[in-house]
């Protein structure tokens, strides 16, 4: 990390690059989700720039991401959003940027939104070649296909416990609707492996993907018994080496607020651009 560098500035039109970035790989795993199932209950309907998506009943996927830049919503447009989760069975889930136009915010509180909790997106500029870390006794590398089911044992086991530390989440999830989220992603999305190997053992596994010239640092997870061993930085350096190999200008990764995900991203010199809020209406 370079102490002289002066913190990532983020603007509205680099949160609205995030924001599209993110809504378009939420839709693309609840269209993977819809595949797999072979039926017509799920959806994507574009809003306001952003996107509704619902996967499968309970799913992590069901949400509105991305709105606030392309206008405000439509009463008509989220109406028909709200009506299309309601026959679902599903809240409406909106997670906000409050970089965001304010008069959503003010739109949602009026047709009974409640705040439920924030998340952060935290930034940082990359250069063409950056160095790795590896802290000792830690072993980071791609994971190919036939190493999928490990992989995506570690991960849903990471995220099924998750770390005690910051703002718990306002969510939770079964372990076996994480694997099937992270599988219709990492198949349908684009995303890169890697684990990170520990005594010869897969301690960890995460993902990243690039759009746009960001990267999307996604589904990183340490078993519980190798928590607090450097698994997470050398999974974060690895991902960050080889974002920018790939020509990406900045790296993204969202935690909840205090976390040790945060204190781990911030301790690589990741600032925080902005907050989600995340609003939500029962059916």
């Amino acid at each position: 990390m370079d102490a002289d560098r002066s913190p990532l500035f983020c603007d509205t039109a680099l949160a609205e690059r995030i924001e599209r970035v993110e809504a378009q790989f939420i839709a693309t795993g609840s269209e993977a989700a819809r595949r797999r199932r072979a039926d017509t209950e799920g959806f994507v309907i574009p809003l306001a720039g952003g996107m509704a998506s619902f996967a499968e009943e309970g799913s992590p996927l069901n949400k509105v991401a991305g709105i606030g830049f392309g206008g405000v919503p439509d009463a008509d447009a989220l109406g028909a959003v709200e009506h299309a989760f309601a026959a679902c069975h599903s809240p409406v889930q909106i997670e906000l940027a409050h970089l965001a136009d304010p008069a959503i915010a003010a739109l949602l509180t009026e047709r009974d939104y409640r705040l439920t909790s924030f998340e952060n997106v935290l930034g940082l500029g990359l250069k063409t070649s950056r160095e790795r870390i590896t802290p000792s006794g830690i072993e980071v590398r791609p994971s190919g296909d036939e190493e999928f089911e490990p992989w995506l044992d570690v991960v849903a086991e990471g995220f099924a416990h998750p770390d005690a530390q910051g703002v718990p989440s306002h969510e939770e999830f079964p372990r076996e609707v994480i694997a099937r989220a992270m599988r219709d992603l990492t198949a349908a999305a684009g995303v890169m492996r890697c684990v990170a190997l520990r005594e010869g053992v897969i301690a960890g596994g995460a993902g990243f993907r690039t759009a746009e010239g960001v990267a999307q640092l996604t589904g990183a997870a340490t078993a519980p018994a190798h928590r607090r061993r450097g698994v997470q930085t050398a999974l974060l350096s690895y991902r960050l080496t080889r974002a920018a190999a790939a020509g990406c200008d900045i790296a993204v990764i969202t935690t909840q607020p205090g976390s040790k995900s945060q204190q781990n991203a911030q301790r690589q010199g990741f600032d925080l651009l902005y907050t989600r809020a995340i609003l939500v209406k029962q059916p």
